[in-house]
């Protein structure tokens, strides 16, 4: 990323941690709630080349870690947003079909979200984290699935502004 582009990026993305930090993690929602920094990494990623979606899942990734609600090693959030950040672009990038189409960003970002947390699931076993019971687990894998669902369309034409504002060539900024 250019430099432009990395200052303006930088304040966005401490704000969303901020926002996630101060309010969201601390609203008790019916099966686990949701992350904006999540859905927003996920959704800046399928916008994005797949180089700028791997340092913006990085950067997630690493706010993530720093979270008070991550409950594995430090990194392993960095290392699974930063991998679920080039997939998603590679995956989705110079298929306009997705990026022309508010439903195709929110499948994936929702289809993204769900993996991504299998993901964490599954590296946290390996890891020797302890997560609960089996059906806690997919109670919370579904309940979080159903809240990015409902939450990634209210914030969609927010973080697809903000995205073009920084990485669009033809913005006035």
């Amino acid at each position: 990323m250019l430099t432009r582009q990395f200052s303006i990026a930088v304040p966005i993305f401490l704000t969303i941690y901020v926002i996630q930090e101060a309010f969201v993690s601390q609203i008790r929602l019916p099966g686990g709630g949701f992350s904006i920094l999540l859905i927003f990494a996920l959704t800046w990623a399928v916008l994005s080349e797949t180089e700028v979606a791997a340092v913006i899942g990085f950067a997630a990734g690493f706010l993530m870690d720093l979270s008070q609600t991550a409950a594995g090693p430090f990194g392993q959030w960095t290392l699974i947003m930063l991998l679920a950040g080039y997939a998603i672009s590679y995956i989705g990038y110079g298929d306009d079909n997705v990026q022309s189409n508010a439903i195709g960003i929110v499948f994936f970002v929702v289809i993204a979200n769900l993996l991504v947390e299998i993901a964490y699931v599954a590296s946290g076993a390996l890891l020797g984290v302890p997560f609960g019971s089996f059906l806690q687990i997919v109670i919370t894998l579904f309940g979080m699935s159903i809240w990015a669902i409902l939450i990634s369309p209210i914030l969609l034409p927010i973080f697809t502004r903000l995205h073009a504002v920084i990485f669009d060539s033809r913005s006035a900024l």
